[in-house]
């Protein structure tokens, strides 16, 4: 098949406990509700777009410009977009021109030419960005990650329905593949080119994107971890829904990554690593 190209965007930075990227687990400390803003710290916000000879997709889609209008943080506009307690968690900003829908149309891609938006999850970080895409083919989320996000207790703490609502989202259904740690994925174009791999643990229905073209692979991992050296050392996200899964996705996180047709494996607010773009 022809090259895959597979660009990952910053979108942002968010502001948190250091316990939230490397908490093990600890939902107390990875809030940061009782820390002081000097202790905490700055991770980037990212999305990855990839031109696929079939499909244009965009996974995630970072911080909104509502979030930030002037390019700054404002805690205003940011507990008006989302509310008071996600403020209090995590601060976030956007610069100028850096949202995912300004990058993509700085690369002449509009909205309507998408044809599928993959949400890795619903946390506001991912799917604040979500508005602007509306006009997208496809807007997609697991279907366990749906119902999970719209409960009574979650849909009032921990995710922001408001950011989804009215943008024509649907859901999917994971199928039995093997693939995974859980062994459920979902085949996007229906040639294994583009698998979202259910990865349970920082949430119900939290994907992974797995690439594979021409013998190589690329993995978007998301929240599975929080960095690369999450899979290395092993340590788990602070905020996990379950422990023991995030422990098992993690662990198929590191194998994955550690497999030599494995060209690059990367999470979504790695410090370490630099907005860039992949052949495969």
């Amino acid at each position: 098949m022809e090259k895959i190209k597979i660009h990952l965007l910053r979108c942002g930075y968010v502001l948190v406990s250091p316990n939230l990227p490397f908490g093990n687990g600890n939902l107390i400390k990875a809030s940061g509700l009782f820390e002081p803003k000097k202790e905490k710290i700055w991770l980037p916000v990212n999305a990855v777009y990839i031109e696929h000879p079939a499909a244009k997709i965009l996974i995630d889609t970072g911080w909104n410009r509502a979030m930030s209008p002037e390019g700054v943080e404002d805690k205003e506009a940011q507990i008006k977009h989302l509310s008071h307690l996600l403020y209090e968690i995590n601060q976030g900003y956007v610069e100028s021109g850096k949202t995912a829908d300004e990058q993509l149309s700085q690369m002449g891609i509009n909205a309507a030419d998408l044809d599928y938006v993959v949400l890795s999850h619903l946390d506001c970080d991912h799917a604040s960005g979500l508005s602007p895409f509306k006009e997208a083919k496809k807007i997609i989320v697991s279907d366990e990650e749906m119902k999970s996000a719209t409960g009574v207790i979650n849909s009032h703490t921990r995710y922001t329905p408001s950011l989804w609502e009215g943008t024509g989202i649907e859901t999917f259904s994971f199928s039995n593949t093997g693939l995974g740690p859980v062994g459920e994925s979902y085949d996007l174009l229906g040639d294994s080119s583009i698998q979202l791999v259910h990865i349970p643990g920082h949430s119900k229905g939290l994907v992974a994107t797995l690439i594979s073209n021409n013998g190589k692979q690329v993995l978007y991992f998301s929240d599975g971890g929080y960095a690369t050296r999450s899979w290395k050392d092993m340590l788990l996200p602070g905020v996990c829904e379950n422990k023991e899964a995030a422990y098992k996705s993690l662990e198929w996180i590191r194998d994955i990554s550690c497999t030599n047709s494995c060209v690059d494996s990367f999470a979504c607010h790695d410090p370490e690593i630099s907005p860039h773009v992949i052949e495969i």
